[in-house]
């Protein structure tokens, strides 16, 4: 079974490339402009997840994440340029009483042609656009809302977010740290021609813990994240839609005044295979990593360990081999449906077994005009 898996993987890296999975279903961005200056309306945002890990390796857990979150939020446009948002953010964990989490949302949005600046709850997680190595798709259910300030810029021939969210405050003294993430997630269209499309993305990431202001005794921590790449796609026709490729070299490093971490610098390259069509897209990735941490991405890619029997574990030397299976449709207007299968083979530990997970999401979003202020 893993030699059929790695000849099938192989094969399709030697003629498709495609760069990661689309989220753009699941992403939700609220903008004002010059039709809804003056409405009131009630926005619905329902994510309902189910993502299961049948993990059995010495990196990441084996377990599941089953529930629904729902963001209610009320927004005004008082200009044409400008939007305010109020709600809360809900969430629900299957098997477990009660409501898991309960966060308020508030933001202002200044829109000024394709520029967006946002401050209070930001468009975060997969928001973002950050390759998993670096951001961990799961952030979206355990992590799903950021508070900070934010510069977006979306149009044909770029995106771009810049980003401080102020993870952790603490107020004099205090026992424990201050933590800030902040970075820079873009990708810059340099050809697109005849149904093709060359660009480079650019990411960024920064996380920094520390303070002048706690007794905690623990040293002060910076971590940087970088990677940089390029994307070239084909608009096609026939059975096969789109071919993409989408490589990247990865690199990590702690900047800490006093290093804690197991390494203190490291790399990857990050490379990426597949196709979409109407029944779906196949992407095969491949992954060599060198001493490589993010604080903030998937674990399966370090070379240290968060899983919860081998603590203090690390490998210098990573490299997966990763199939995925995804069939994303529109099923009714405002609903959207979401299938994943994506199975990892080690190819350093050749002995270990077929670790895969899987996921389900239903999303619901809508605006819904309440009135009109004149």
């Amino acid at each position: 079974m893993k030699k059929l898996f790695l000849f099938l993987s192989f094969f399709l890296f030697a003629f498709f490339a495609k760069s990661q999975i689309n989220n753009d279903s699941l992403e939700f961005r609220i903008r004002p402009d010059e039709f809804k200056a003056g409405r009131l309306d009630l926005s619905l945002y329902n994510f309902n997840f189910l993502r299961n890990y049948e993990f059995f390796n010495k990196f990441q857990d084996g377990y599941t994440l089953y529930g629904t979150q729902l963001e209610p939020q009320l927004i005004y446009y008082p200009q044409a340029n400008l939007a305010l948002t109020a709600g809360v953010h809900l969430r629900k964990d299957f098997g477990n009483a009660g409501i898991r989490e309960v966060l308020p949302l508030f933001s202002l949005k200044y829109q000024k042609g394709n520029t967006a600046i946002i401050a209070g709850t930001l468009e975060g997680n997969i928001h973002h656009r950050y390759i998993e190595p670096v951001f961990d798709f799961e952030s979206k259910i355990l992590n799903p809302v950021e508070y900070g300030t934010q510069v977006v810029i979306q149009n044909r021939r770029l995106f771009f977010d810049g980003f401080i969210n102020w993870q952790k405050m603490i107020y004099k003294p205090s026992t424990e740290q201050e933590q800030i993430v902040a970075g820079i997630s873009s990708d810059i269209s340099l050809y697109r021609k005849n149904n093709w499309n060359l660009s480079a993305p650019i990411q960024l990431l920064v996380y920094h813990q520390g303070g002048q202001i706690d007794i905690n005794p623990k040293p002060l921590q910076t971590i940087i994240n970088s990677a940089l790449g390029f994307k070239l796609s084909k608009q096609t026709s026939g059975f096969i839609r789109k071919v993409e490729a989408g490589n990247y070299i990865v690199s990590f490093q702690e900047m800490s005044p006093t290093k804690i971490l197991a390494f203190s610098k490291g790399d990857a390259l990050y490379v990426n295979a597949g196709f979409e069509t109407r029944y779906g897209s196949l992407i095969a990735s491949y992954w060599k990593g060198n001493r490589f941490i993010a604080t903030r991405g998937m674990p399966i890619y370090q070379s240290v360990s968060s899983q919860i029997n081998n603590q203090d574990y690390s490998e210098k030397k990573r490299k997966l081999l990763i199939l995925r299976y995804v069939y994303q449709r529109k099923l009714v207007p405002n609903l959207f449906l979401d299938f994943r299968v994506e199975p990892f083979i080690d190819l350093i530990n050749t002995k270990s077994k077929i670790d895969f997970h899987h996921s389900l999401f239903f999303v619901y979003k809508q605006n819904i005009r309440l009135l009109k202020v004149e």
